[in-house]
């Protein structure tokens, strides 16, 4: 084994690079804290659990746009037996108003470019 200090080498460099941001962050004391949305609402509750929102909303907005789409429903019914109407511009963001404070804010922090918008117009008040 003629390369065996290289290996080593770039053994350690690769480990050292891999684990780079945590301890990264261990040194400096400090990590990007998650935004907290605000929301402007008088409802007391989502169409689903906050969690279930916070880590599955694109999968529901999929199921709802192939409901519209592909079998023409046009109201979800909730876990709670709550009907809501399916539409994001006139479902979601009558609670979640603000999209610049609140979905551009997670969005943002996670670093995803959702598609929600190539489709369809924004509303003046989610500006």
């Amino acid at each position: 084994m003629h390369d065996g200090g290289k290996i080593i080498v770039g053994l350690a460099i690769f480990v050292i690079l891999l684990t780079f941001p945590i301890w990264s962050n261990l040194a400096t004391g400090q990590s990007a804290q998650p935004p907290a949305p605000k929301i402007i609402t008088e409802e007391t509750e989502c169409v689903a659990p906050t969690e279930y929102m916070r880590s599955s909303h694109m999968a529901l907005l999929n199921e709802w746009r192939d409901l519209v789409v592909r079998e023409g429903k046009r109201v979800y019914v909730s876990a709670n037996g709550r009907e809501h109407r399916i539409s994001l511009t006139d479902g979601c963001l009558s609670c979640h108003s603000n999209k610049a404070e609140f979905c551009d804010a997670c969005h943002n922090y996670v670093r995803v470019s959702p598609y929600c918008w190539e489709c369809r117009l924004e509303s003046k008040e989610s500006n």
